[in-house]
C-alpha cells in the first residue's frame, strides 16, 4: 500500500479535505490550476474555512502544486473538480473533461483514476474513460477486457462533503466505492478504508454509485420543494408555516424540514444531471423538474412578500433601502456559487430598490466577479427600509434581533427567510 502515490486534481471543498486526509498516510500531490489557491494552501490558509492549521500540519506527505507535470509521479488519481450546469440547466462537463485530459497525459500501465465529481449515471464509462484512452493510448480495463495486459482502471466514489458542517466531516461519512474490475475495487476499498473512519460500502457497478449520488440530492430537493409549496399556500391563507410544521412534526413519521432557498452546487444542480440522462433515454422526469422549477421561484416569492409588507406599512418602494443579510448558498460557509439569494436581489432591483449586501462569510472580490455585488463590511444603523435575513449564519443569530433592528429606519421591516427569530419579533417570514 505504501507504494501508492496519490494525485488529487482540484482543491476545492471536496479535493482539499481528501488531499489532507491522504497526505497523512501516503505521498500525495494536491494539484489545482489556480496558482493563487495553491499559494494560500502552502501557507496553510483555506479561504473556504473548512480546514485549520492543525489539519494541514498532520498532512506531512502532502505537496500542493499548480505544475501538472508533477502528476506524472502518481499512480492513483482522484478527480474532484466542479461539475456545474449551464444557462440552460444542462450538465456542463467541460471542467471534468479538461481534468481528465490532463490526467490522461500522465497515467501509466495499471494506474487507477477515481472520479468523485458528480455526474449523471454512465458518464464515467461513456465520457471520461474514452478521453483517457485517447490521450494515454492505453486500454480501459473493465469487466469486458480485464484480461488485457496493459491499461488503466477507473473507479467512482461520490463525494459527500457538506460545506460548513464541522460535525459530518470527511472521515465521519461512510463512502460509496465502485471499480471497473474486482481487483480495482479491492484497491479502492483498501485506500478509502485507510482514511475513512466510518468505512465504505461497495456498489456493484460504477453506474450504481453515480446514480446513488444524484438521487441523494434529488430526494432532498424534492422534499424541500414540497415544504416550499406548503409555505406558498399558507402564505396566501395567512397561516404561520412554522407553526403548521411544528404541529405536523409531532407525528412520528413526519420528516422535519423548513422552507427556503435551494442553491449551491449539489442540491440545486444534481437533479438536472439525472433529468438530463432520463430525457436522453426517452423518459421525461416530470416530478424532478417540477421540484426544480418551484424551488427556483422562491427568491422571487421572498422579494414580492417583502414588497407587499412594505406597501402595507406605507413604506415607499421606489428608491427604498434594502439590506440583504447573507449571500452564500447556505449557512456558515463562504461558497456563493449558484446562490439563490441573487434571485431576491434581481427581483428587488426591478422595483428600483437600492440593495446593500452584508455577509462576513463571503469574499467581496468573488461576489463582484460572479454577481457584480459589492459587500459592505458592516451595515449602517438607522438606514434601511427593509432587512431580509436570507442566510442562517451563526453570526447573525449571535447578533440578535434587537441589534439587527437597529439597522432599520422608522417603520422599517425585517423579513426572516430562515426562521432564525421568533415570529413576533419580525414582520414576515416564509
Amino acid at each position: 500500500m505504501n507504494n501508492y502515490k496519490i494525485g488529487i486534481v482540484g482543491l476545492g471543498y471536496v479535493g482539499l479535505p481528501l488531499a489532507v486526509a491522504f497526505g497523512e498516510k501516503y505521498q500525495t500531490i494536491g494539484f489545482d490550476i489556480n496558482s493563487s489557491r495553491v499559494d494560500e494552501l502552502r501557507k496553510m490558509y483555506d479561504r473556504t474555512n473548512e480546514l485549520k492549521d492543525s489539519d494541514f500540519k498532520k498532512a506531512t506527505k502532502l505537496k500542493f502544486t499548480s505544475d501538472e507535470e508533477l502528476l506524472g509521479e502518481c499512480n492513483i488519481y482522484i478527480i474532484t473538480v466542479p461539475t456545474p450546469i449551464d444557462k440552460s440547466n444542462q450538465p456542463d462537463l467541460s471542467i471534468l473533461k479538461i481534468a481528465t485530459e490532463t490526467v490522461g497525459k500522465y497515467i501509466s500501465n495499471q494506474d487507477i483514476i477515481i472520479y468523485e465529481s458528480t455526474v449523471y449515471p454512465t458518464a464515467t464509462n461513456s465520457v471520461c474513460a474514452p478521453i483517457l484512452e485517447k490521450i494515454s493510448n492505453l486500454t480501459y480495463l473493465n469487466e469486458d477486457n480485464q484480461q488485457e495486459q496493459r491499461g488503466f482502471y477507473c473507479a467512482y466514489s461520490p463525494e459527500r462533503i457538506n460545506p460548513g458542517d464541522k460535525e459530518n466531516s470527511l472521515k465521519k461519512i461512510r463512502k460509496i466505492i465502485s471499480g471497473s474490475t474486482p481487483e480495482c475495487l479491492e484497491i479502492v476499498e483498501s485506500l478509502y478504508n485507510s482514511i475513512i473512519d466510518a468505512g465504505t460500502i461497495k456498489a456493484n457497478s460504477i453506474e450504481s454509485a453515480e446514480a446513488a449520488k444524484v438521487i441523494e440530492n434529488t430526494q432532498r430537493d424534492l422534499n424541500i420543494a414540497l415544504i416550499n409549496e406548503f409555505a406558498l399556500i399558507f402564505n396566501k391563507l395567512s397561516i404561520d408555516t412554522q407553526e403548521v410544521l411544528e404541529l405536523a412534526e409531532t407525528k412520528w413519521n413526519f420528516i422535519p424540514m423548513k422552507p427556503g432557498l435551494v442553491g449551491g452546487h449539489c442540491i440545486g444542480v444534481d437533479p438536472y444531471y439525472l433529468a438530463h440522462k432520463a430525457i436522453e433515454i426517452d423518459y421525461y422526469p416530470e416530478l424532478i423538474l417540477a421540484g426544480r422549477k418551484l424551488n427556483n421561484l422562491m427568491g422571487r416569492h421572498v422579494a414580492k412578500q417583502v414588497l407587499k409588507i412594505m406597501t402595507s406599512k406605507g413604506i415607499s418602494i421606489l428608491n427604498s433601502e434594502v439590506l440583504l443579510m447573507g449571500i452564500t448558498f447556505k449557512e456558515n460557509c463562504s461558497d456563493i456559487r449558484n446562490t439563490r439569494v441573487i434571485d431576491i436581489i434581481t427581483e428587488l432591483k426591478k422595483y428600483n430598490c437600492n440593495i446593500t449586501v452584508y455577509d462576513p462569510n463571503a469574499d467581496n472580490d468573488e461576489t463582484m466577479n460572479l454577481y457584480d455585488v459589492e459587500l459592505v463590511q458592516h451595515p449602517e444603523k438607522g438606514k434601511y427600509d427593509s432587512i431580509i435575513i436570507a442566510v442562517a449564519h451563526d453570526c447573525f443569530i449571535e447578533m440578535g434581533i434587537e441589534n439587527i433592528r437597529s439597522f432599520n429606519k422608522g417603520q422599517g421591516i425585517i423579513y426572516d427567510v430562515k426562521y432564525l427569530f421568533p415570529k413576533d419579533s419580525v414582520d414576515g417570514r416564509l
